[in-house]
């Protein structure tokens, strides 16, 4: 059971303040009854609570798969700077202040981001133990030659006290690989690159675990993931 207060904090009606006012309005329903009441208790998965004639559905996290464009920063507030979260500011279904992007993608960097209030997802996601795999779309300065795709392969040195894990690459052309890693050190494929003579002009994540980038999905926005996607994490054991 949950205070109706709560529950509308939690489905993203607003702040404990708003939601007082939205009640106070009379704009709140519970099964078909107006509830003023903010500490009324309901069964959060069996009550039938409507916001203006809106039901609205609770769940235990949330899961957003963005599309990050370059430019923005990974971060959930910023001062100066725009941030991944300002791209989210449609959703509905929980509050904003409660969801955190799963690692970070530099500035400059494009690709797939996972958005959530789930914190152990998250641990699992990023944990070192895990060796969750990340595929990135890598284009270079100058061709790579196999040679150096072989040392990417065994692992480089790249100034911490360990060599990276060996990683995988797959050669798209001359000046384009895309590469398959199970860390996340700090700008780790770009150092990487340079470890073997070369550099990176421009960097897209494809996928994180289970995770893949959808075709359709255009550069700055987002979606819930799918049921089938949600599968997946739970098959791998990340979820």
């Amino acid at each position: 059971m949950m205070r109706l207060d709560k529950f509308l904090c939690e489905t993203g009606a607003g702040t404990r303040s708003e939601v007082k006012q939205l009640l106070k309005k009379g704009l709140v329903t519970v099964n078909g009854n107006t509830e003023k009441s903010p500490d009324k208790k309901i069964d959060e998965k069996e009550d039938v609570v409507t916001l203006r004639g809106e039901r609205l559905s609770f769940a235990a996290f949330h899961y957003y798969l963005l599309h990050k464009p370059a430019g923005v920063i990974t971060a959930t507030e910023d001062n100066k700077q725009e941030t991944v979260m300002s791209l989210l500011k449609d959703v509905k279904d929980v509050s904003l202040t409660k969801l955190f992007p799963v690692g970070r993608l530099d500035k400059d960097t494009e690709g797939l981001l996972l958005i959530t209030d789930d914190g152990d997802l998250a641990h699992r996601l990023l944990s070192p133990k895990k060796h969750v795999d990340k595929t990135y779309l890598v284009r270079l300065k100058t061709p790579i030659f196999d040679e150096d795709i072989t040392k990417l392969e065994a692992g480089v040195d790249i100034g911490d006290e360990t060599l990276t894990m060996p990683a995988k690459v797959k050669k798209i052309h001359g000046t384009e690989i895309e590469l398959t890693i199970k860390e996340g050190r700090y700008h780790q494929v770009k150092r990487m690159l340079l470890a073997v003579g070369n550099e990176v002009v421009y960097l897209k994540r494809l996928s994180m675990g289970t995770l893949k980038l959808p075709a359709d999905l255009e550069k700055g926005t987002y979606r819930p993931l799918l049921p089938e996607e949600l599968e997946q994490l739970k098959k791998s054991g990340l979820l």
